[in-house]
């Protein structure tokens, strides 16, 4: 009997122990938040530009925001630089597969993306990008264009408002008859109006084109002066801007989106708005580092021109807002309530 008696009093001891250990480790009683259990959900997302680039920045932000608010239950691989997806094939390739997620430029499949790059003419001027980047989220999402139904589309954002930027002053329309400038997407049709040659050629061609005299200038965003040292040999741009520059848009392969858990898809959806937001604001504060680095590092000036001038260079533009029009009711779709609910929003942010 003594024997029993004390095998019970150390298995009493042994449960309390047990007891208070798993209390202090749960929390003193507090239910402990569960680990994550299994592999993690490992998906792989493709862009085009150089890593240092504001895109790319704004892609390792997303990655890291949806790592940390999954906590752990997804990892994502990036692939900037297009060395996974080049642009041309960013949307082909991601709706194959070949990458989970990818961002691209809509002005690069200008015939797949019709109504969506009327935001890219110059029928509106919006502010910055941020107004633009948010402006652009609702309007997609008002209009659910079907050319992006074949994915799931996760965020969106703009460039900055284009501008020219040259070697030598532009300071009138007559400055730029025959002027060759890199161009690109809806920029060349504004160019041509203008009087200018404008000149088709990938990014990594510009810098050498510069220096070698084959383009005198190009349009585009200006956060490029820093990012791609442009401001080293171009020293002006005009203080007017013709349209906002490229629509960025990420997408996910459809099948992979259906294939998340509900909590994955949640976190990803919360953070749509969010993050075109946060890269319009990132960008427009590059922009103005980029400007000011310019300035200070290569004397690089920002031409003011008159009013009138600019009215004159407003009014060669008409045409192709009009041959937007024309060509959206020749396929069926809503030109005029699309650019009318974007300068309706353009106003509602810019406020």
């Amino acid at each position: 009997m003594k024997t029993k008696k004390t095998l019970k009093f150390v298995e009493s001891i042994v449960i309390v122990i047990i007891a208070i250990t798993l209390l202090a480790v749960s929390g003193c009683g507090k239910p402990a938040t569960p680990p994550t259990t299994g592999e993690p959900i490992k998906l792989t997302f493709a862009h085009f530009p150089p890593a240092p680039t504001f895109p790319c920045v704004s892609m390792e932000d997303w990655v890291d925001k949806v790592e940390n608010r999954t906590n752990g239950k997804v990892e994502i691989d990036t692939f900037p630089g297009g060395t996974l997806l080049t642009a041309p094939a960013m949307f082909d390739g991601v709706n194959a597969g070949v990458a989970d997620i990818g961002c691209s430029c809509l002005s690069y499949e200008p015939g797949r993306f019709s109504l969506m790059l009327g935001m890219e003419n110059p029928a509106i001027k919006f502010p910055n990008t941020a107004v633009a980047s948010r402006v652009l989220w609702e309007a997609y999402n008002e209009f659910n264009p079907a050319s992006l139904a074949d994915f799931k589309v996760l965020y969106m954002y703009t460039a900055g408002p284009n501008h020219i930027v040259t070697i030598d002053p532009v300071r009138e329309l007559e400055d730029l008859r025959g002027l060759e400038l890199r161009s690109s997407g809806a920029v060349v049709p504004i160019m041509k109006a203008l009087g200018a040659a404008p000149v088709g050629m990938p990014q990594s061609e510009v810098p050498e084109a510069l220096a070698k005299g084959v383009v005198k200038g190009y349009v585009s965003s200006l956060e490029t002066l820093l990012d791609f040292k442009y401001a080293e040999t171009c020293h002006y741009a005009t203080d007017w801007s013709p349209c906002i520059g490229c629509l960025f848009v990420v997408v996910m392969n459809k099948d992979k989106w259906d294939s998340l858990p509900a909590d994955v898809k949640k976190v990803m959806n919360d953070l749509s708005l969010e993050q075109s937001v946060w890269t319009g604001e990132y960008m427009d504060k590059h922009t103005e580092e980029s400007i000011k680095w310019a300035k200070e590092e290569c004397g690089f000036e920002i031409i003011t021109i008159s009013s009138e001038e600019k009215a004159k260079w407003d009014e060669l533009l008409k045409p192709i807002v009009n041959k937007y029009l024309a060509d959206m009711a020749a396929k069926g779709l809503p030109g005029n309530e699309y650019l009318d609910r974007l300068a309706e929003l353009c106003a509602k942010y810019s406020k």
